[in-house]
């Protein structure tokens, strides 16, 4: 292939190769130049370009790309035509994308102006998903330079390949220990389901029995002997923190074999691999039950489309291994204050106070009073009296007023002039009005009288970011409330929620990272509608 300068008059059928603007049109990149263009060009003034002329012993960009993507693709990917130089790949069906890393480092080193890039291995893909591209870069390349690298290809074999899911009848067996919510094992059956669903995997069985031993190793059995199960998934009440812990200890039990316990992903340290009477049990590390990508994906994929996983395919899998900031650290994400001992932490009130209290039909709740003091007031006096290092109040509808409220109380103020864009933008303006030397704030909203300061204190003292406690929710009857705590290095997501919601969404992306503490009716409690502030015993004054 010739590249350079061209003249202009001497420009007949060669590709432009940078766009070159005339008056009425423009020319672009890759534009095979004809007699209207050389005319056109010299009208303008324009008497040389940058142009291509593909040699006779030459192939064009496409008729590259499409000769290496056809040797390269394996079962399970189909090619696109190609355009511009380049050739897209897609999963025809749903699966895991397996490459040869060695044959697609080769490939892209037999010559700078082939390129060929795809999703991690492994990745999971869905029928239709792009999984890899083939670019050419140049114009055209010599004909004997693709030859031989589609050889090269052949002799290898395909380069990228989807190992098709194979719909498997998934039973679950769950231990027991009275710290562990029914609620928990449900929300974490309806999220496993969610993960089989793109397989057209479905759980077969659900059996929760006692974290012990003996029972445990009875319900492995029962879910495959019973229930039909071809792979087992063992959630454990409690994290499995030695390859004799309860949950291993359970496969041995059954007859069956543990191949291999941790896994250098973060999450999912603490899985576990094993096998009863040739059926798969995964031992699931406590982020599985989080809908977030964790170690656990990755080896139920593979499974689930029938690849090896080994303890050599386990423990090859560190490097890209380390999926998020783990937050059972202490150590708050994207900060610099660390965590203290429990006497010397410093946990920030925020008393949100910007609404508009639309639902009352007029009136501010917020001044509304209960023997005599507003509502606003009773917040901030319940913060000022916990355990909590600072007060500070979001301001925003009638805010002289409110602020008038709370005049002689020593607090600090915030104004959100976006108020009326709902409660996460007060949630916003609070946190990040927080003192740079607090680890944790404590979210109050300023409508619920029935908060005291003990309340606040007892969520406060629930905070333990050193046992992985990094989000202290109230609750009255198994269901959640407010105030919540909530370590700085979740101020980032909350930074990003949108509209007239709180922490809600934060909070269920880190289960692992919750603690519940029952309080009582005060969580629930807050006063929305004039019957409910009535009912309270709330006045509005006029």
């Amino acid at each position: 292939m010739k590249f350079g300068p061209v003249a202009v008059e001497a420009a007949l059928g060669a590709l432009v190769a940078h766009a070159v603007k005339l008056p009425d049109r423009t020319l672009r990149k890759g534009h095979v130049v004809d007699r209207a263009d050389i005319a056109d060009l010299a009208a303008a003034g324009i008497a040389t370009i940058v142009a291509a002329r593909v040699e006779p012993d030459d192939l064009t960009e496409d008729e590259a790309a499409g000769l290496i993507a056809a040797a390269l693709a394996g079962p399970g990917v189909a090619i696109e035509a190609p355009a511009t130089g380049r050739s897209n790949l897609h999963a025809e069906a749903a699966g895991v994308l397996v490459v040869d890393r060695a044959g697609i480092d080769a490939l892209n080193g037999a010559d700078p102006g082939i390129t060929f890039a795809t999703l991690p291995a492994f990745a999971v893909a869905e029928p239709g998903r792009m999984v890899a591209t083939v670019k050419i870069i140049p114009f055209a390349l010599p004909r004997a330079t693709v030859e031989t690298a589609v050889a090269a290809i052949r002799a290898r074999g395909p380069l990228v390949r989807i190992a098709p899911f194979r719909p498997r009848k998934v039973g679950v067996v769950s231990s027991l220990l009275p710290s562990l919510k029914p609620s928990v094992i449900d929300k974490t059956l309806t999220i496993l389901a969610d993960r089989l669903a793109p397989s057209g995997s479905a759980i077969v069985g659900d059996r929760r029995v006692a974290h012990d031993e003996a029972a445990v190793a009875d319900a492995i059995r029962a879910t495959i002997e019973e229930d039909g199960a071809d792979l087992v998934v063992v959630f454990g009440a409690s994290a499995v923190v030695d390859r004799h812990d309860v949950i291993p200890a359970a496969v041995d039990r059954a007859g069956g074999v543990v191949h291999h316990f941790g896994m250098p992903v973060d999450p999912g340290n603490l899985l576990m691999l094993g096998d009863v009477d040739g059926v798969a049990v995964l031992g699931a590390p406590g982020c599985a039950r989080s809908p977030k990508e964790n170690g656990f994906d990755w080896v139920l994929s593979r499974l689930i489309a029938d690849l090896p996983v080994r303890p050599a395919e386990i423990t090859s899998l560190g490097v890209g291994g380390l999926l998020m900031d783990i937050v059972s650290r202490p150590a708050p994400r994207g900060g610099t204050v660390e965590a203290h001992e429990p006497s010397k932490r410093r946990i920030a009130a925020i008393v949100l106070a910007a609404g508009r209290s639309s639902r009352m039909g007029g009136p501010n709740k917020l001044l509304a009073e209960i023997d005599g003091k507003p509502l606003v007031r009773r917040a901030a006096e319940a913060a000022l009296g916990s355990r909590a290092a600072s007060v500070t109040v979001v301001t925003g509808h009638m805010e002289p007023t409110v602020r008038a409220a709370l005049a002689d109380l020593p607090i600090a103020f915030v104004s959100n002039p976006a108020f009326a864009q709902g409660l996460s933008t007060s949630m916003k303006a609070g946190l990040g009005a927080v003192p740079e030397d607090a680890e944790a704030a404590i979210v109050c909203l300023g409508d619920m009288p029935a908060i005291e300061s003990a309340t606040i204190d007892k969520l406060i003292e629930a905070y333990a970011p050193e046992r992985g406690q990094l989000i202290v929710v109230p609750t009255h009857g198994g269901k959640r409330g407010n105030p919540v705590v909530i370590a700085r290095r979740f101020f980032d997501d909350l930074a990003r929620v949108e509209g007239d919601i709180g922490a809600r969404q934060v909070i269920q992306g880190y289960p692992e990272a919750v603690v519940e503490v029952e309080i009582g009716a005060a969580v629930a409690l807050d006063l929305d509608t004039p019957e409910a502030l009535a009912a309270a015993g709330g006045v509005v004054r006029t």
